[in-house]
């Protein structure tokens, strides 16, 4: 459960800041006031008097209309520019202080053992004889 929402909350804010960031255009060709064409990506067509709806005003005659009552107009919505922050603009002391604090956050997370034995690689010396039989040491 708590996985499933940090991923999916990781997920969520990196679609926010990819959309923050992302800018677009969308053109619209109008005729009149009836909205012919709309893009993306390219430029509109245009009507080329090939309009459906009469002009709602009537000083524009279908002659007219290619003319003067058909118009382009272009949305521009832009993203961001300032998010990215290039290693020039820092001074000295930040940039101690990033490298410093990189380095510490990565040694916590550095893999280590729970059960250190240091003695795993050593062999244990040759038993020539029992000591505790020789000088009669028994443990009760």
């Amino acid at each position: 459960m708590k996985k499933g929402l940090h991923k999916s909350l990781a997920v969520l804010m990196a679609v926010l800041v990819l959309f923050s960031t992302m800018s677009f255009t969308v053109d619209m060709h109008f005729c009149g006031d009836h909205l012919v064409d709309f893009s993306f990506s390219k430029n509109t067509k245009t009507c080329m008097m090939k309009a459906p709806k009469a002009p709602s005003s009537p000083s524009c005659s279908p002659i007219e209309m290619k003319m003067h009552c058909c118009s382009d107009v272009a949305l521009v919505f832009e993203g961001q520019e300032d998010l990215k922050m290039t290693m020039d603009q820092l001074s000295f002391d930040q940039l101690l202080f990033v490298t410093t604090f990189v380095c510490s956050y990565n040694y916590l997370f550095d893999a280590f053992d729970e059960h250190i034995v240091p003695f795993k690689d050593y062999a244990p010396p040759p038993l020539i004889r029992d000591i505790h039989l020789l000088h009669q040491l028994f443990l009760i």
